[in-house]
Formats: structure tokens, sequence, C-alpha cells
């Protein structure tokens, strides 16, 4: 009996990624890639096939929710959790990767540190990125989860986090779900209030980022159009130093 055409179809995908990465894959061999080491047996390449057309991209796949990957025929628990994993992991390596002596000497350094924080996220979520008096990094943290209406934004939580690391500057950072990054005047409402929160205590409220699908808008840059129009920057497009 013959080989079968899929025989040593992982070994050399291995050994290709090993050699290249993916790059110039398209999305369903990287997720065929990636099921792999969820589903060590078996062609899964028809599986990749299926979650791409269900879900519409790979981020798509990633982003979806436990029960709706479980939904889909050759996907069990196990599968649904891995593909569930690999964002948060890739967040955190994304994450990790920022040293705590590193400097933010300006705008786009606060916005690389930022940005992985709001990877798939699902839910709005709200971090502030404290800085000491040489610009130093002190500290990431995570104030609040849900709407950014001012007064969903726990200013004391704020103001612990950042008397704590005794910050002398702080960025603040937000998300949009399934909008554009355009501030609202909640947006505009909590930079006010922050801001004066912080003020007498001579901790400096530097920026306020909104983040949305690899986008950023400054509340900074857009100030001198606050009410008219916002200054929206692509992260495909955007200066990195």
């Amino acid at each position: 009996m013959g080989k079968s055409v899929h025989t040593g179809h992982r070994s050399r995908m291995k050994e290709e990624f090993l050699a290249r990465g993916v790059e110039g894959w398209p999305d369903h061999r990287v997720l065929e890639f990636a099921l792999f080491f969820a589903i060590p047996q078996g062609d899964v390449n028809d599986l990749a096939h299926e979650l791409i057309d269900r879900f519409g991209s790979l981020s798509g796949v990633l982003d979806a929710s436990f029960d709706d990957l479980c939904k889909v025929k050759g996907v069990g628990a196990h599968t649904a959790v891995f593909l569930r994993m690999l964002p948060t992991v890739a967040q955190r390596y994304q994450s990790s990767r920022s040293r705590k002596d590193t400097i933010v000497s300006c705008q786009e350094d606060a916005i690389e540190l930022l940005e992985p924080y709001f990877f798939g996220a699902r839910n709005e979520l709200v971090y502030i990125l404290c800085l000491d008096g040489k610009d130093q990094i002190l500290a990431i943290r995570r104030v609040a989860e849900g709407s950014i209406q001012a007064a969903d934004v726990n200013l004391r939580r704020i103001a612990e986090e950042a008397f704590a690391l005794r910050a002398s500057k702080v960025y603040l950072a937000h998300n949009h779900v399934n909008c554009l990054a355009i501030p609202s005047q909640n947006d505009w409402m909590t930079t006010d209030v922050v801001r004066g929160a912080l003020a007498p205590f001579g901790i400096e409220l530097v920026d306020h980022f909104v983040f949305e699908n690899g986008e950023v808008v400054s509340l900074a840059d857009s100030e001198a159009h606050r009410g008219l129009e916002f200054l929206l920057v692509s992260g495909k497009n955007r200066h990195r130093r």
C-alpha cells in the first residue's frame, strides 16, 4: 500500500517553520500548524479551513468564545482551550519584553508598551502606565474593566496605584470594542477628572490613549480638535523609532 500524501506532512511543516517561520503562510496554514499541538494525530487541514470559514479569519478564530469554538465539529474542550490560550500567551509575551528600566521618552514609546495589553480584548479595559521622575517605567496596572465612563473609572484605584509606586507621570489608556477609536465625550470627561484628581499631588497625566483593533488615538494630540474631529493614527502607518 502506497504512502498517503499526508505522510510526513507535520514534520515537513515543522522543518519549514524552523527555517523560515510562518512568513507567507495563509491563515488556514498557520492555524493548521497550531492545531498540530492541540490534536497530536490525524489531518487537521480540513478543520483549519472550517474554522477560518466559520469565523472569517485567523483573528476571528482566536477571538471566538469557548462555547462557539466547541460548536465546530472536531473541536473538543481541549482544543478550544488551546485556541483561547494563544492570544493571552502572545499578549503576555509582548508585555514581558519591556524591561522595568525602559525609558519612555515619547508618546510612541508609551503606545508601544500599552498596546499589547489590549490585544484580543473582548471587554473594555482601563490601564495606567506609571513613570518615575526620570521617565523610567515603574509598572503597568489594570485599574478597571468595563465602560470608560467617568463614573465607572475608579479614581481611588488609580490614585492608590500611582501613590504606591511613587509615580511622577501617568499615561491612561483604554480600548473601544466594536467601534472606532474615536474619543467620546465620556472619554474627554474622564481625562479631565483624572488629570484634576492627580495634579494636586504632583502627578502629571501625560496623555490618554484610545485603542481599537490596531488603531490608537491620543487625546493630547486631539485636544485642538476637541468637539470637532480627532486625529486617528493607524497602527500600520504610525512612526516607530
